[in-house]
């Protein structure tokens, strides 16, 4: 078993290869008090200090560039900010701050004091907050000052009286401190605690809310150890250059950012790439791609769906060295029409909030298009079947982790707060996923749905309760159900099917008035596209609908009308 090759990790990983570079297995050593900030960042700061981390251009096209030792020095002064205001280790704080470059201070430093990062999407309103609030006990927040998001936190606040501050990034307002004005103030020197408030690797470092479809979201909890997870993501899926420059399409609100724009890229010692846009623009991402010579690339199937029918030999892509894609299955016919446009080939990924890639098309593997890839070395991928044997190739089944020897880093601790949800998920030796695949004869796996209704949208998670919720506290709705239909931009668009009081017949009218009552208390990515108004719903024997027909109902009859 030999040390990954020189880069930073080399102390906590080591990595067995083949004579081609492709990864046979991989272990964690050293990792019982491993703190990614101190460990990584710090000593990338030492070891090369002029070495840019990360290169982020604003949405007014304002050019920034930090290095490692930019990096550790910022977020030792925010780490002091931070504990000046209170705020300790185990305390949770919840991070709104879209692709902001605080956003890196921010998560480092609450990394250097022991405390909690919750990342959250600026699109939360009211409500959203309300629930999280509650759910994680949120201690503190720091958010954007663009949009409406403070005057939402503010409104959630009415009814949460325990967050100990409000922190505003960008600008100032009554009760919020003011970020930018009052950090520069603070030493960019900070201890790493030791005794009592030493930080260990199993304790809780960062949590996500991730969508269910019978309850408001879970909150997956993640230990200090898991960055080290997101080795195999940056160096084997998305093989970063540490010379060169890694771009990845997502919100800092999501899990997805820390699989592409920290974490991994930054235990491989890559520089990352952000762009602070409000608003997706393809041609606007290629034009980044092109100007900045940008090396690797990641995004949903949903980007690559609007390229492809792009002019895309308009643009100069040749530095590009690899390209990766997760978040929702990829149609197998934008894998080809990419590769016929650019000559590169998508290399799909697959994991969850619960856990870093779990499955995918690494350096070495010949992709399969339609196919997730090849487990990782990392996780013991199997295929469960409903009875709980293992299946055989070619059998469907759902996606299970085998915890029989011990969790492997990046599988999260736990469900905060709700033991059951967690038994459930986990329990008999296997964590499992709730989706389902089947394993081929040559080993590479192919995804076939969920277990459960959760929808992915654009990359995002959206789960169906919440947003019936909101449709059921109409008093003229009897019933609903929201369930996801063909879209061929975003993989998948949200429908409701809404069962009026009374037997009333549906109007526009009134599928304006739903829709406006939706938008004013929902986040617009859980919006519907259709609404549809039917007299009854399929339902089991028992009384519970069930959503899967009705899905399955209009994902055939696109099948039938293609």
């Amino acid at each position: 078993m030999a040390f990954s090759k020189g880069d930073i990790a080399a102390p906590f990983i080591q990595v067995k290869e083949d004579e081609n570079g492709v990864l046979q297995d991989i272990k964690f050593v050293n990792d019982d008090n491993f703190n990614f900030a101190y460990d990584v960042v710090d000593k990338m700061a030492k070891k090369d200090p002029d070495k840019v981390a990360m290169l982020h251009i604003s949405k007014d096209g304002k050019e920034r560039s930090f290095t490692f030792y930019d990096m550790a020095r910022y977020s030792s002064k925010v780490a002091n900010y931070l504990q000046f205001l209170g705020i300790k280790k185990g305390d949770r704080v919840m991070l709104v701050l879209k692709r902001h470059y605080q956003f890196w201070f921010a998560i480092l430093a609450l990394h250097k004091i022991g405390a909690v990062a919750i990342p959250a999407t600026n699109l939360l309103l009211k409500s959203d907050f309300e629930y999280r609030f509650k759910a994680g006990n949120v201690d503190a927040i720091l958010c954007t000052a663009d949009g409406p998001v403070s005057r939402e936190v503010d409104k959630a606040c009415r009814s949460y009286k325990n967050l100990k501050v409000k922190i505003m990034v960008g600008a100032s307002r009554k009760g919020w401190r003011s970020f930018n004005k009052e950090v520069k103030y603070f030493s960019s020197h900070f201890r790493r605690p030791h005794g009592e408030n030493a930080i260990h690797g199993d304790d809780p470092s960062i949590m996500f809310f991730t969508s269910g479809t019978t309850s408001y979201p879970k909150i997956t909890t993640h230990n200090f150890k898991y960055p080290l997870g997101h080795y195999v993501t940056a160096k084997y899926w998305h093989q970063v250059d540490p010379d060169g420059i890694h771009f990845a399409i997502s919100d800092t609100g999501w899990g997805k950012a820390l699989w592409g724009k920290i974490y991994g890229q930054w235990l491989c010692e890559a520089c990352i790439f952000t762009y602070d846009f409000d608003n997706f623009d393809a041609k606007e991402i290629l034009h980044m791609i092109e100007k900045y010579k940008i090396t690797t690339f990641c995004a949903p199937p949903t980007v690559y769906r609007v390229m492809v029918h792009l002019k895309l030999d308009q643009y100069d892509l040749s530095s590009l060295q690899n390209v990766t894609t997760a978040g929702e299955a990829l149609n197998p016919e934008i894998f080809e029409k990419f590769k016929a446009k650019t000559g590169l080939t998508l290399m799909e990924g697959f994991g969850q909030t619960e856990t870093t890639l779990t499955i995918g098309n690494l350096v070495g593997t010949t992709p399969k298009p339609g196919s997730m890839g090849v487990p990782t070395p990392q996780y013991d991928v199997q295929i469960m079947l409903p009875d709980g044997t293992l299946a055989g190739p070619e059998e469907e089944g759902e996606i299970v982790i085998c915890t029989e020897d011990g969790a492997p880093n990046g599988l999260f601790m736990e469900y905060y707060g709700d033991e059951e949800k967690t038994q459930n998920a986990w329990h008999d030796g296997y964590y499992h996923t709730g989706d389902t695949a089947y394993f081929d004869e040559d080993g590479y796996l192919w995804y076939v749905g969920r277990t459960d209704d959760v929808i992915k949208s654009s990359g995002y998670r959206i789960g169906p309760f919440e947003i019936e919720n909101e449709i059921m506290k109409l008093p003229y709705v009897l019933e609903c159900a929201v369930t996801s239909v063909p879209d061929p931009i975003r993989g998948q668009a949200i429908k409701a099917s809404i069962v009026l009081a009374n037997g009333e017949e549906g109007t526009d009218k009134l599928r304006n008035e739903i829709m406006k009552s939706l938008k004013k208390n929902i986040a617009s990515y859980k919006w519907p596209k259709i609404l549809d108004f039917t007299k009854e719903l399929p339902k089991t024997i028992s009384g519970k609908i069930r959503r899967k027909e009705i899905k399955e109902n209009d994902w055939n009859e696109n099948e039938d009308n293609e």
